[in-house]
């Protein structure tokens, strides 16, 4: 599945206008979710493409979700995300952005004790039957709603959660404040619809959402690869730590499943030699199997025979 975020705030924060500013998309219809796709800049693609002589230039993405709301039944919704961004209303006057996302850490917390009470019932007559397994299951389920009940989130659950939960309170969670010091949204979203060279000629500096981009990156530990050949570039995002054959899943499951072998280059050598070819000619071009762990930056072919 691909990597995914989702967006929450209170009535009114901006929280669509974030959307916009980062899918480039409409929002379509007031009250319904919208999901979009969001590409990640990275200065390092555009060269790679270049050595490549690349057809076709492909940014990494993220799936972004904004729900219109913050019941437990709406924020559920957000279950299968990597991360929440949590957009604070610093430009009307009427919010202090501190208590809002202390009101909304709290909604997830109400969304997460209504998700285990829910679990909870479905278990407890399942182990009726005498498993257990189950009847294991109740007694920790019970332990973990006793836990948000009193008002804690799953975060600071002591142990492991049960599997499949896909808590909310566990999330990575990145405040953007909606306003003067903050992300003036409302100025990205009407900027989005621009192209780049014509929106940077409105900004003073920098986009202010390439701040956003590196907080959540850095919040899931990410890295990124890139794939250079003729036809297409692209760059690709990877948890750290993740191996070749991660990063060949990734591309598609085919590649990982007739793996043989990786080529690695690093995106600097690969630029500066202006081809594979002088970069194996160099020694800076290796072979690696599927154990090797991506590191950032790294432009890899894979070997594969399915």
């Amino acid at each position: 599945m691909a990597l995914g975020v989702g967006i929450v705030g209170l009535p009114g924060s901006g929280k669509t206008a974030l959307f916009t500013a980062l899918t480039r998309a409409g929002a379509g219809d007031f009250g319904k979710e919208h999901v979009g796709i969001a590409s990640i800049p990275d200065e390092r693609l555009a060269p790679v493409a270049d050595v490549a002589g690349a057809r076709k230039v492909t940014p990494a993405t993220i799936r972004v979700v904004d729900v219109p709301g913050t019941g437990a039944a709406l924020l559920g919704n957000l279950r299968q995300v990597d991360a929440l961004l949590v957009v604070l209303d610093a430009f009307s006057g009427a919010h202090m952005p501190a208590d809002d996302l202390e009101a909304l850490q709290l909604e997830l917390v109400v969304a997460d004790r209504d998700h285990v009470e829910r679990r909870l019932e479905r278990v407890r007559k399942q182990a009726k039957s005498g498993d257990a397994g189950l009847r294991a299951e109740v007694d920790e389920l019970g332990r973990v709603l006793a836990h948000l009940e009193g008002g804690a989130s799953l975060a600071a659950w002591p142990g492991e959660l049960p599997s499949g939960l896909e808590p909310l309170t566990t999330k990575p969670l990145i405040a953007i404040e909606n306003g003067p010091g903050g992300v003036d949204l409302k100025l990205e979203a009407e900027l989005a619809e621009l192209s780049d060279d014509e929106a940077a000629e409105f900004r003073e500096g920098p986009s202010a959402l390439g701040e956003v981009v590196r907080r959540l990156t850095d919040a899931l530990d990410l890295i990124t690869f890139f794939t250079a050949g003729d036809k297409e570039t692209r760059a690709w995002t990877l948890r750290r730590g993740a191996t070749a054959l991660d990063a060949a899943a990734t591309v598609h499951s085919d590649i990982a499943r007739g793996f043989i072998r990786c080529e690695v280059i690093r995106w600097s050598d690969l630029v500066e030699c202006a081809s594979h070819a002088e970069a194996a000619r160099r020694g800076l071009q290796r072979l690696e199997g599927k154990g090797y762990e991506v590191a950032d930056g790294d432009v890899l072919n894979v070997r594969f025979n399915v």
